[in-house]
């Protein structure tokens, strides 16, 4: 069975945080490599952040040095911890695995806006 299941969105003002979480069934988690994706409105869909087994990462020049992906292995879990955010970081953000599955989660919202 496949499960993403996308949680922490909000609204946040300009220059603030949040973290956002996704937990994935583990037929999908165990041997993939993880990504957070984001869709604006009036936009495609956009990987952002990706995650290997082994913890390589790899980002999207628009968010380098301001967000971060991680895994926890035991949990069957991914993070995106999301700083100095920008107005133009508004969109719904999913996790899937890299290349993504037909299948996605729900997504959850960020808004950065003052």
């Amino acid at each position: 069975q496949v499960q993403l299941v996308e949680s922490g969105g909000g609204l946040v003002q300009p220059g603030g945080s949040l973290r956002l979480s996704c937990a994935a069934s583990r037929n999908i988690f165990s041997v993939n490599v993880m990504g957070w994706y984001r869709q604006a409105p009036g936009k495609q869909r956009e990987l952002v952040a990706a995650i290997s087994t082994g913890g390589r990462t790899n980002y999207a020049d628009s968010v380098q040095g301001r967000f971060t992906i991680s895994r926890d292995n035991a949990k069957n879990t991914i993070y995106l911890q999301m700083n100095s955010l920008k107005p133009e970081d508004t969109a719904v953000y999913y996790c899937n695995r890299y290349p993504t599955l037909d299948y996605w989660g729900q997504g959850t919202q960020v808004t950065v806006s003052s």
